[in-house]
């Protein structure tokens, strides 16, 4: 279905909604007409198809007049093979920290709560093949943010008895543990629901460290200290060797550890 809010009263943008899916408008202008005069359920299941349809609807018609002569500017690159989709569905994260790549990795990193580890199953009836499972996890405490991944472990979880056999593992922190997504009505399964992937080795906390691993479980989680002792917790921590993050269709780029 397709719906047309009335103009803000605040001097942001129009909407238009389409199947719980909204970008930006001009008020007013050319673009605006145009897009809002295709605006009918018609319509729009074209422009929707087309991969440079909407991106097109963001320009006045005049543009691509005058930009078609060029060979550049969004004429040249609706009729290109292969051209990229238009970025016109990204959303701000606000509280993100840093714009780019590396501040959305950032974030992720430090307000989720808990990932998806993928480890080697090393025994059973499925040894060696790949194992998956949700864990808690903490970064540092609230005010202390490192960007290392923490955990309160029991080496009678699968998991954990895998990792002590070998180390290597991924863990997958999904945007849909916070609010942006859901705020966005964007579903979980959504690429633009951004996923960081960290790769590494899972290594037990050394000594001088359990205090601050204590610190950065217990602030994050309180409820683990009540877990039942008899299962011999103890902290472990991902040594991360690579970082991947997609937050757009089809798109997976690397983030250098460094940043």
């Amino acid at each position: 279905c397709s719906q047309r809010p009335p103009a803000s009263s605040s001097g942001a943008g129009g909407y238009v909604v389409v199947s719980s899916v909204s970008w930006p408008l001009p008020e007013a202008g050319a673009a605006a007409d145009e897009l809002h005069s295709s605006s009918t359920e018609e319509a729009l299941p074209a422009l929707l198809e087309e991969a440079g349809g909407l991106w097109k609807q963001s320009y006045p018609a005049s543009a691509y007049r005058e930009d078609a002569a060029l060979g550049s500017g969004p004429a040249a690159r609706r009729s290109g093979q292969g051209a990229a989709p238009s970025r016109m569905f990204s959303y701000r994260r606000e509280g993100g920290g840093a714009p780019g790549r590396a501040g959305t990795a950032r974030f992720l990193a430090r307000y989720n709560t808990w990932g998806f580890v993928a480890t080697r199953a090393a025994q059973g009836k499925i040894q060696g093949m790949p194992y998956g499972n949700c864990l808690l996890l903490s970064d540092g405490p609230v005010n202390n943010s490192t960007g290392i991944p923490f955990f309160y472990v029991t080496p009678k979880d699968n998991t954990v008895a895998d990792l002590l056999k070998n180390p290597v593992a991924s863990l997958t922190l999904p945007e849909a543990d916070g609010n942006f997504c859901r705020k966005n009505v964007i579903d979980p399964e959504d690429p633009r629901c951004a996923r960081l992937t960290l790769t590494g080795q899972m290594v037990t906390v050394p000594p001088e460290e359990v205090e601050f691993a204590k610190q950065a479980m217990f602030s994050r989680h309180p409820v683990v200290r009540k877990w039942p002792r008899s299962y011999e917790w103890f902290f472990m921590k991902m040594n991360i060797e690579h970082i991947w993050l997609q937050s757009w269709y089809g798109e997976v780029s690397a983030v250098a550890v460094e940043e």
